[in-house]
C-alpha cells in the first residue's frame, strides 16, 4: 500500500503559524520531521522549553500536610497559592506527593528486584531530583543497609539547568552522594551509554513519555493512505507550514508496523471497503495520527544496552480539552500571568510552550515487546519462543494501594488526591523473563 507514489503536498495556509522567532529559526532551509521540530522546541539548549530554564518543574519548598487540610475545596485553594505565588508552570505528581510517591515506587522495586546482585537504578528524566532522593531515603531507612550501601543512582537529564537541581536535591542527604550521580545527555542517543551492560537494572521514567518527540500521519480522507508530516519554512521565511511525503522515514514505517493500520482494513469484506469508498467521496474527512516514534526510539536503545532492565514509567493516559486534531494529539500549553493558555498549532511553541501527549499504554507494551524482540519473532509462524517481558499497567491508584501509602494523602474527610485526582495516569511495569536469549 506504502510503496505507490505520491505528489508531495502542502499544508493549505488554515494551518500556518504566526510570526514566531525562535519556531522558525528550528526549521533551517530544508524541511523537517514533525518529531524533529518538537524535540528542538523543547531540547533546545539555549532556546528549548525544558533547556533554557529550570521554571517548567516546580520544587516545594516542604512536604504538604494533607492530614491538616479538611477536603478538596482546601486543597484546590491550597495549591491555586502555591501556583500563584510561583513562575512554575506545574508541578509533578511526585513532587505534590513526596516523599509518599517516590516511597511507593521505592517498595514496588524492593519487593521485585533482585538483592543477590547490587541495585542499579537508571532515572530518565528526573526533574528536581525529588523522585531520586525519595527512592534512596526509603531504601536507606526500609532496606538492608548492604543494599543501600552497594546501590547506585544514575539520573539521565538533558537539561543541564534541572541536571544542576538533581544534585543540590539528593545532595541534601550527604550519604547519597556517593551513590548517585548525573550524566547529562539525551537517553535516546546510543552513544552515550557505552558498552552493553549485562547486569540486572531498573529504568524509572516519571512523566518522560509525554515530552517524547512524536511524528504525524496525515491522510486527505478515510481511504486515502498515510503520508509523512514535514515542517517547512514559507517564502517569506516568517511563517511555517506542513508538508506531506509519502511513508519514507524508517522509525515511521517500525511504528507503523507495529500500529499494523491495515490489519482491520485487510480484514473487511468488500462492501463495506466499497462503503468506505463512497462515503470518502461523498464526505471527506482529513485524518491524523501522532505516532510515539520517540518513545520508540528510546525503547529500541534501552533492549540494546539494558537487556536486563526492570521497568516502571508512569504518565497521563489521556490529556483533557485537547485543542489539536488527531489521534494521540498533544496539548501546548504555556503559562502567561499565572495562568495557563493553551495554543491550536503545535508550530506556535517557541520555546515557551510545553507539548506534551497521552500515553497509549496498550502501544507502549507493544513497543516494549517489538524492541525485545518478542513480537518480531511472535510474527514469524515458526517461531516457538515466548514473551521475553512480563508486563502489567496499573492504574495510579491500584499502584499506590498495593505499594504505597495512600493513608498519608489522605484528608480529614477521607479525600485522597492521589487516588481521586489522577484518573487519568497510569503505571506501567515491565520485566525480563528466563526468555532472554
Amino acid at each position: 500500500m506504502f510503496s505507490r507514489t505520491f505528489t508531495t503536498k502542502r499544508l493549505p495556509l488554515l494551518f500556518l503559524t504566526p510570526k514566531a522567532p525562535f519556531s522558525t529559526h528550528i526549521v533551517g532551509d530544508k524541511p523537517i520531521l514533525v518529531r524533529d521540530f518538537i524535540h528542538s522546541a523543547l531540547y533546545d539548549p539555549k532556546h528549548g522549553y525544558f533547556s533554557q530554564r529550570s521554571g517548567p518543574v516546580g520544587v516545594l519548598e516542604k512536604s504538604i500536610k494533607f492530614n491538616q487540610l479538611q477536603g478538596r475545596k482546601a486543597y484546590m485553594k491550597y495549591l491555586d497559592d502555591i501556583y500563584k505565588r510561583s513562575d512554575i508552570a506545574w508541578f509533578t505528581p511526585v513532587e505534590l506527593f513526596k516523599p509518599w510517591y517516590a516511597h511507593g515506587i521505592a517498595e514496588a522495586i524492593m519487593r521485585t528486584t533482585n538483592l543477590s546482585v547490587p541495585l542499579k537504578i537508571y532515572e530518565i528524566g528526573g526533574g528536581s531530583g525529588t523522585c531520586a532522593k525519595g527512592i534512596m531515603d526509603y531504601i536507606m531507612l526500609n532496606g538492608p543497609s548492604r543494599v543501600y550501601n552497594n546501590m547506585t543512582y544514575i539520573s539521565v537529564e538533558i537539561s543541564p539547568s534541572l541536571a544542576e537541581i538533581q544534585r543540590k536535591t539528593v545532595g541534601e542527604v550527604r550519604s547519597h552522594l556517593s551513590k548517585f550521580r548525573v550524566e547529562c545527555r539525551d537517553a535516546a542517543d546510543r552513544s552515550g551509554w557505552g558498552d552493553v551492560e549485562q547486569q540486572p537494572c531498573w529504568v524509572i521514567m516519571l512523566e518522560v513519555l509525554d515530552n517524547l518527540p512524536h511524528d504525524l500521519l496525515y491522510s486527505e480522507n478515510q481511504v486515502s493512505p498515510w503520508m509523512e508530516v514535514w515542517v517547512e519554512k514559507q517564502s517569506d521565511r516568517e511563517t511555517l507550514s506542513e508538508l506531506y511525503k509519502p511513508l519514507q522515514d524508517s522509525l515511521i514505517k517500525q511504528c507503523v508496523e507495529i500500529i499494523d493500520f491495515d490489519k482491520n482494513h485487510s480484514s473487511q469484506s468488500s462492501a463495506i471497503k466499497m462503503a468506505r469508498s463512497i462515503w470518502s467521496k461523498v464526505s471527506p474527512k482529513p485524518r491524523r495520527c501522532w505516532l510515539p516514534t520517540g518513545c520508540l526510539k528510546l525503547l529500541e536503545v534501552l533492549h540494546e544496552v539494558l537487556p536486563k532492565m526492570s521497568l516502571i514509567a508512569s504518565d497521563f493516559s489521556f490529556l483533557p480539552d485537547v485543542r489539536l486534531p488527531g489521534e494521540r494529539a498533544p496539548l501546548v500549553s504555556t503559562k502567561k500571568d499565572g495562568s495557563s493558555l493553551d495554543y491550536g498549532s503545535y508550530l506556535d511553541a517557541k520555546g515557551d510552550a510545553d507539548i506534551f501527549f497521552p500515553t497509549d499504554f496498550w502501544l507502549l507494551e507493544s513497543m516494549d515487546h517489538y524492541c525485545s524482540g518478542w513480537l518480531k519473532l511472535h510474527n514469524d509462524k515458526s517461531s516457538k519462543q515466548g514473551r521475553k517481558r512480563r508486563t502489567i499497567t496499573l492504574d495510579t491508584s491500584s499502584f499506590m494501594e498495593e505499594f504505597g501509602l495512600p493513608s498519608k494523602t489522605r484528608t480529614k474527610d477521607g479525600y485522597n488526591p492521589l487516588l481521586d485526582d489522577f484518573k487519568n495516569t497510569k503505571f506501567y511495569l515491565s520485566v525480563p523473563t528466563h526468555n532472554t536469549k
